[in-house]
């Protein structure tokens, strides 16, 4: 199946006129043709089903044909994650999180954060790009950058489970043993300097779990990843 999105599509939709890049893609790379038909989500849960009216690489036209809404994931997972050095390591993250399964991630500025920016549009293409990769209806949230204090102190979160996973040498749990399935998730992933003291006192105060991930001491992108996966796992029937 081959997948394409565009967020302003709904059930009321009788036609769609892609961007110029996405239409380009269609005729000239997929060479696709009037009266082929393809998927389209809008991030949101429906996936419909469109054929094609006007094969323009510059603007092509569609019909669409049928509506079905996928089964959302059974849990709602958030990953706050520290940005990493190198940027191409947190995009890394955002397409391998998305295949797995994921609801929402907000960049955290730390303490020992060294990167303290990120490329929020960059950041969406990589999300947009694996949601269709893996025939995903739903396009993880990401929010805006904050720092560390103002994420944990905002007051926003209402996931029934929060956890901070860090490596301090002190009393932690295993994640794994602490996950139950169909929960609301938040899980909180350091920098490649982990979390300060400061940082973790001011988390466990905030009714956040210290959690550990396994004996292996892990990029802050493989930490998230693990941590997505733990859950996916949990999940699964």
């Amino acid at each position: 199946m081959q997948l394409f999105y565009n967020p302003n599509i709904s059930e009321s939709t009788k036609e769609i006129i892609f961007d110029k890049e996405e239409s380009r893609h269609i005729v000239k790379v997929l060479r696709m043709k009037e009266g082929d038909t393809f998927s389209i989500t809008n991030g949101k849960g429906s996936l419909f089903s469109a054929e094609i009216l006007n094969a323009n690489p510059k603007g092509c036209l569609v019909k669409i044909l049928s509506e079905e809404t996928q089964q959302p994931l059974p849990y709602h997972l958030h990953l706050a994650v520290a940005p990493t050095k190198l940027n191409d390591r947190y995009e890394w993250f955002l397409e391998k999180a998305t295949e797995i399964g994921i609801s929402e991630i907000t960049p955290i500025i730390c303490d020992h954060s060294e990167r303290k920016t990120i490329k929020p549009e960059r950041y969406e293409k990589i999300l947009q790009s694996a949601m269709k990769q893996s025939l995903k209806a739903y396009l993880p949230v990401l929010n805006k950058a904050v720092s560390f204090k103002d994420f944990i102190t905002s007051g926003k979160s209402s996931e029934n489970l929060k956890f901070i996973a860090h490596c301090e040498e002190t009393d932690r749990k295993s994640l794994k043993s602490t996950l139950l399935p169909k929960k609301n998730v938040l899980i909180l992933i350091g920098p490649e300097g982990d979390f300060s003291s400061e940082e973790i006192e001011l988390a466990k105060a905030n009714s956040f779990v210290p959690v550990s991930l396994g004996e292996s001491r892990l990029r802050t992108e493989t930490a998230a990843v693990v941590a997505c996966h733990s859950v996916a796992f949990v999940n699964e029937n």
